[in-house]
């Protein structure tokens, strides 16, 4: 068990015998276990830990990086020095310090995350999702898996302004993908849930089979204009695709198209896009950012109007404005970047029946392929290989595939008509969860047959 306050106890005394001012020690340790099976069977296993800490020293205005994942007292003092010696060699001109802290963190400033499942509990789990698979269709085959994990983090946060902030977080999740063959064609489906006390997975494995199976016979779309319904697990994959353009740095940085449209109509006045560290359902819940900045909800996008780009305490001074808490790291050593923590398109007033009506003839998108390769966050532009159904006078009747959806994220989001009054959030074991509902978009272009 490695004790970080003895280690941090022993930063802080080199810092202050070599007459450091300003410095921030960050560090993030966790675990985490997989089970994996394939055609029933146990096929893989892992289990590991990580551990790291990234020291701040600022000195003549400029501040310095180190990092180490060795925990020991002499390589924390060795530490400090690198810091120093980093500081001198910055070009840079620090134009922010160490965060001083907050008055109030608006909870618990040291929240403990579940208890993390251990490797049988993992493994019955992912062996019974698989019995579970077969036992349901007789069309389950070959190259069917699950997969059960566990894992869990901690980030601290300290500094020679008395700042001294901890937060946990543990998520375990199960996923399965049946493999159904008609003896003809194939078809998977995907599904994911996090596992808590609520968590039938009985259901998300029978639910994974008939969507499956549902996809069998799938024909082609004719290439034209479609009204489009989007199912909610493909449209908070096109958010999180898109969510770097609300990024204030890549707005400073030329590379993102909301650069100065904040109080600007940037989408249709029933979408509100929301960031809430502490929702409900979401993965990850933290009360302070990588600076140590309290975080908060917030509207982004309220009624279609750009409320506010998201800021770190850099890029906020830049603007003469307040971060807005969303300082984040990419792992221990990175340097301080932005990232949203619940971003979520807000419900709508919609069943997904009334939204289906709403749509009369068109198509109900339930795959993507190639948000990496075919998704530019800077000009907004997409073209994606999909598939799903067709809706036939309001009604969801068969299956398609093999068409191509193109546009544009910024026109898409004025383009939305209605919203379904349910939103579903992503299962994730990092630090930002996505969610929205399903979506209804008019005239969107189609290119199949």
């Amino acid at each position: 068990m490695i004790d970080y306050k003895a280690l941090m106890a022993v930063i802080k005394s080199e810092a202050d015998s070599l007459g450091v001012k300003e410095y921030e020690i960050y560090s993030k340790s966790g675990s985490d276990t997989t089970v994996e099976t394939l055609n029933g069977e146990i096929n893989a296993f892992s289990s590991g830990t990580f551990s790291g800490i990234c020291l701040r020293v600022s000195n003549g205005g400029r501040m310095g990086y180190a990092a180490t994942e060795l925990m020991e007292e002499s390589e924390m003092r060795s530490l400090v020095h690198r810091a120093l010696e980093n500081a001198k060699a910055t070009e840079k001109p620090d134009e922010v310090g160490i965060y001083s802290g907050a008055d109030s963190y608006g909870m618990d400033k040291n929240p403990r995350g579940a208890s993390q499942m251990d490797a049988a509990e993992l493994k019955s789990i992912a062996v019974r999702t698989a019995k579970g698979l077969y036992s349901y269709s007789d069309k389950v085959t070959d190259g069917t898996s699950t997969a059960a994990q566990s894992s869990s983090f901690t980030v601290r946060i300290s500094n020679s302004h008395g700042l001294d902030l901890e937060a946990s977080a543990t998520v375990s999740v199960v996923a399965c993908e049946p493999v159904i063959s008609d003896g003809q064609a194939k078809e998977s489906a995907y599904e994911l849930m996090k596992l808590d006390e609520d968590s039938d997975i009985d259901a998300m494995a029978r639910q994974a089979v008939d969507t499956a199976v549902s996809k069998l016979g799938a024909g082609e779309v004719k290439s034209g204009k479609y009204n489009v319904v989007i199912d909610s697990r493909r449209m908070r994959m096109l958010l999180s695709a898109f969510s770097s353009v609300f990024s204030a740095k890549n707005a400073q940085m030329g590379l993102s198209l909301l650069k100065g449209k904040e109080g600007e109509r940037i989408a249709s006045e029933i979408v509100t896009i929301t960031d809430d560290p502490m929702r409900d359902g979401a993965c990850v819940m933290m009360p302070f950012d990588a600076e140590g900045v309290p975080t908060r909800r917030k509207n982004v996008v309220k009624n279609g109007v750009l409320q506010t780009l998201l800021y770190n305490r850099e890029t906020a001074k830049r603007e003469n404005k307040e971060s807005t808490g969303n300082a984040s790291k990419a792992g221990y050593a990175s340097p301080v970047s932005t990232s949203p923590y619940a971003f979520c398109i807000e419900p709508g007033d919609r069943s997904l029946e009334e939204l289906y009506a709403l749509a009369g003839d068109g198509i109900l998108i339930t795959k993507l392929t190639g948000l990496h390769a075919g998704a530019n966050a800077t000009t907004g532009d997409f073209s994606l290989e999909s598939a799903g159904f067709m809706i036939r006078g309001g009604k969801v009747c068969e299956p398609v595939k093999s068409f191509t959806v193109a546009g544009n994220f910024f026109e898409l989001l004025k383009s939305i008509a209605a919203l379904s009054d349910t939103v579903e959030l992503s299962v994730t074991g990092s630090s930002t969860t996505f969610g929205s509902p399903y979506v209804l978009v008019r005239d969107m272009s189609v290119a199949g047959e």
